[in-house]
């Protein structure tokens, strides 16, 4: 569980700026200099792309979610109350 700190999106995206975001971002978002070579093979067409990064995480014990009113196809689920989406 944690707070969204800080989101940015990208759209439009070509093989030239994919570059250029890992180049700023890369570090910041886990891609060490190392990798990145590997990575931008793996991303370079993609179009569009979103940066997240997450303040004040919480290890919680896994549990079921109950999707009821996000969609069955919620990947992301935002609640003031995990308890809320809890399965009990």
């Amino acid at each position: 569980m944690a707070e969204v700190g800080k989101v940015l999106q990208f759209e439009n995206l070509t093989p030239q700026k994919i570059g250029r975001m890992l180049d700023e971002y890369g570090e910041a978002i886990g891609i060490g200099a190392d990798a990145r070579a590997g990575f931008f093979e793996k991303v370079k067409n993609k179009k569009y792309v979103i940066l997240i990064w997450l303040k004040n995480p919480h290890a919680i014990a896994p549990f079921e979610i109950d999707k009821a009113g996000f969609g069955l196809m919620a990947a992301w689920l935002c609640a003031e109350d995990v308890e809320r989406i809890k399965i009990k």
